[in-house]
């Protein structure tokens, strides 16, 4: 009642919704990078929406299935096959022990997920599977470690199978061009009306230096008349704007607190967007107001969670 690990690819990871509750002690959230793209895949299994599934960053992933289930694959398309035979992203499959999953090079997006019916099976560390390498946390023993060639990854095997499909107004185009809504605040004040202005109608660059705990963009430099403020409490999808004014854009596996001036903030949905861009890639910004951004995540969560 498993899958086992024939190649772990470049970083494959066990995340569930999160680690709720301990930022005031230094442990960040941890979670998937892209909760659209997670909370669909556990929707389309019936599956309670924090089960735990796999979160595959630039693909290679190996899984030879040993018991049957129904899986779901969303987000990133990584060039995914099936016993050697292309499936697409935003559905989901039957599967049987014997069968080869495996996830080649990226074709759109950054990270997929893979979710089975039930969730994966791996015991919680402060309530949570999420893995979060920096912290030693999670995963499948526990101590923060991607997978590996010869684990094993549990669930509850099931032989029924109901076709589902993401409808297409849900499914997002990770090569379009991508406008992010900012919410002011933190040290937003701080920069000038010209900074604000070089920062919203500039074009930022998806460099080569992100990861799980933050995405640095590269595009004209905005400053703050703050040299440096008294560190604080970080929001995920927080634009921290360090001395050479190129913004980094916090995510789920950032610090807890950090020193730097702050712009504003992303939306958790506008942040997942961002996480599924490639280096290269180009983003826009544009001002947000904090009720917009409530009643797009409402309309989410009724939509996900019923």
């Amino acid at each position: 009642m498993s899958f086992e690990v024939m190649n772990p690819g470049m970083l494959t990871l066990l995340q569930d919704s999160g680690r709720i509750g301990f930022q005031h002690l230094g442990i960040t959230t941890g979670g998937p990078m892209d909760e659209h793209a997670f909370y669909w895949a556990n929707r389309l299994l019936g599956n309670k929406p924090d089960a735990t599934q796999l979160e595959i960053t630039f693909g290679q992933l190996q899984l030879k299935v040993n018991a049957a289930t129904t899986l779901a694959v969303t987000g990133a398309d990584l060039s995914t096959t099936l016993n050697d035979k292309a499936i697409q992203p935003w559905l989901t499959y039957a599967v049987k022990p014997g069968d080869v999953l495996a996830f080649g090079a990226p074709k759109s997006g950054l990270r997929a997920y893979l979710a089975v019916v039930g969730g994966f099976e791996c015991k919680q560390k402060l309530g949570s599977c999420s893995t979060v390498k920096r912290e030693q946390l999670g995963g499948l023993t526990g101590l923060g470690e991607a997978l590996k060639t010869g684990d094993i990854l549990p669930f509850t095997a099931t032989t029924e199978f109901t076709e589902q499909r993401t409808p297409k107004w849900a499914i997002p185009d990770y090569d379009a061009p991508l406008e992010l809504g900012v919410m002011p605040s933190y040290q937003h004040a701080s920069f000038s009306h010209d900074e604000q202005m070089t920062f919203f109608t500039s074009e930022y660059e998806v460099s080569q230096n992100i990861d799980r705990m933050g995405y640095r963009l590269s595009g004209a430099p905005v400053k703050s008349s703050l040299d440096g403020i008294i560190s604080e409490g970080i929001a995920f999808g927080a634009i921290q704007i360090p001395n050479d004014g190129q913004p980094i854009v916090l995510m789920k596996d950032r610090q807890t607190i950090g020193g730097y001036p702050k712009i504003g903030c992303l939306s958790s949905l506008g942040a997942g967007q961002l996480s599924q861009r490639q280096p290269g890639q180009i983003v826009t910004f544009s001002p947000m107001d904090v009720a917009d951004a409530e009643v797009e995540r409402r309309l989410f969560n009724r939509v996900i969670f019923g």
